[in-house]
């Protein structure tokens, strides 16, 4: 099949440029990118694509999967389903689901579950990237056999929960070093965090919802730190940054050389605590959504490169589970289908971020974080892309959503963007 789309806004954040030309596709490779593109073939099917956006394909560092374990909250099928209507091209999955991804055996099930998963043929599922698990059980006592895991083709190591046994911790920097595999903490205290539920300030205290001290992501930050400096692993990265402190942290480190990466969550860059008046369980996020100027420190962090990538960590819940007090429903919200759109709405629409830096975040920069490349927008390469629809309108309902799931602050709103179609 060729295809040429005319007219459409090509944002390669690979070469870093943002230009309006023609693309010629076929076969799934790039057969020309040119102002206008005239010489085609006559079973060629033209597609006038102005006003959308034409990008390097998106990548998800970490989300969750239902399957194995919870396949009423998703399955594998319908996580790849959700990813690919969201943009993204790759996407990686915790080991935190029943059993745990502690085997390469498992490894090789959801990657040949993936192969077979249904998809059009110019809309592939996307690519499964699998982390392994660093510990054997929830305690965090006991690691894997990390070196067999990485065998069997982990994209990296990382835990779904913090560890808090710092020797621990120095003994995986040291072992995953020779593997050439990134590994990925979520640092935070739980005796710091203790019964909290929200971030410590003025709205925790207005809502009455028990606090979470900044420090205690803090304080795991500082000693993470400090331990990459005494390991020298070149592969760590840090998840879930949420607080203003923690961005000072971090580039205080990169400052002095330190090789880490570090990304924050696409929720963390659009809402605060002012969000939680509304106990709106899809709210209750860990880490918690940030004070103000927590959420003004995390996007400059984004814009300058001191925080490296956005992730999704999506996180599917049944209806049921989620219908509690909001201190007492499981933390997490769904993403795949709703970052693309409100990301570009609330940080490119209105000035704040540009296009092509908005789009590195979501795409070659969590690749670069994987220790991966993209291939750019340029003739004689695989099509690996995403085309987008900043003003295209829908409503956020279960029938309009392809994850099982619909737990979001969104639901029942309308958006505007969507994504109509990813190659790769």
């Amino acid at each position: 099949m060729t295809e040429l789309l005319q007219q459409v806004r090509v944002i390669d954040s690979v070469f870093g440029t943002d230009q309006i030309a023609d693309v010629l596709i076929a076969d799934g490779n790039i057969q020309a990118v040119a102002a206008q593109i005239s010489d085609i073939s006559t079973d060629t099917q033209v597609r006038d694509c102005r006003g959308l956006v034409l990008g390097t394909g998106l990548v998800d560092l970490y989300s969750h999967s239902g399957e194995p374990g919870f396949e009423e909250r998703e399955t594998l099928s319908s996580l790849l389903q959700a990813a690919a209507a969201g943009g993204f091209t790759r996407i990686g999955i915790l080991p935190d689901t029943s059993p745990s991804i502690d085997h390469p055996g498992l490894v090789a099930q959801l990657q040949k579950q993936r192969n077979a998963s249904p998809s059009h043929p110019y809309t592939p599922a996307p690519l499964l990237h699998i982390w392994g698990a660093i510990t054997l059980d929830v305690a965090g006592k006991q690691l894997t056999e990390l070196a067999d895991l990485a065998t069997a083709g982990v994209v990296g190591f990382s835990d779904s929960h913090p560890l808090d046994n710092l020797g621990l911790v120095r003994r995986v920097l040291e072992y995953v070093q020779p593997l050439g595999k990134p590994v990925a903490f979520w640092p935070c205290d739980r005796q710091l965090t203790s019964n909290g539920v929200m971030r410590e300030g003025a709205d925790a205290l207005r809502f009455g919802l028990p606090p979470i001290p900044a420090s205690a992501e803090t304080t795991a930050i500082a000693a993470l730190l400090e331990l990459v400096a005494a390991t020298g692993n070149p592969h760590v990265h840090i998840m879930r940054v949420s607080t203003a402190r923690s961005v000072e942290l971090i580039a205080s480190a990169k400052a002095a050389g330190l090789p880490i990466t570090a990304s924050t969550t696409w929720m963390h860059l659009l809402l605060d605590t002012t969000a939680v008046k509304s106990y709106d369980t899809s709210l209750h996020l860990d880490p918690p959504l940030g004070n103000p100027s927590d959420l003004k420190a995390l996007r400059v962090g984004v814009r300058t490169g001191i925080i490296d990538a956005i992730a999704i960590n999506h996180a599917p819940y049944t209806y049921e589970e989620k219908v509690q007090a909001f201190a007492e429903a499981p933390s997490g919200a769904i993403g795949f289908e709703l970052a693309l759109p409100l990301l570009w709405q609330n940080l490119v629409a209105t000035g704040e971020f540009t296009a092509l830096k908005l789009w590195q975040a979501l795409s070659t920069n969590p690749a670069k974080c994987l220790g991966q490349n993209l291939s750019t927008l340029a003739p004689k390469h695989k099509a690996e892309f995403t085309l987008f629809d900043p003003s295209q309108t829908w409503k956020v309902e279960r029938k309009n959503l392809h994850t099982l799931s619909s737990n979001t602050p969104w639901l029942g709103q309308e958006l505007q963007g969507r994504v109509l179609q990813i190659w790769c």
